[in-house]
């Protein structure tokens, strides 16, 4: 089983990387994530954004700074479920 992470942990774990993150906790509503598992990381969100079309609960988010203009498929779904 993988180790849930704090979103500072994943951020220092994995910088600047896409990762998709399944078992969220939430600080208060979504995208704010206290917690998580990491099941996918890389240099690209295709990965993981292929599994959640595919129908695996997974959110998909980028660690690094320059993610402002970013809305991942996850956080769009806990907007509209």
């Amino acid at each position: 089983m993988k180790e849930r992470l704090s979103w500072e942990e994943i951020v220092k774990a994995y910088p600047d990387k896409w990762v998709g993150l399944s078992d969220v906790k939430w600080n208060g509503a979504a995208p704010d994530v206290e917690s998580a598992v990491v099941i996918y990381s890389g240099e690209s969100g295709g990965e993981a954004l292929k599994r959640q079309l595919a129908g695996e609960d997974v959110y998909t988010f980028y660690t690094g700074k320059d993610n402002l203009d970013v809305c991942p498929l996850g956080f769009l779904s806990t907007v509209i479920s």
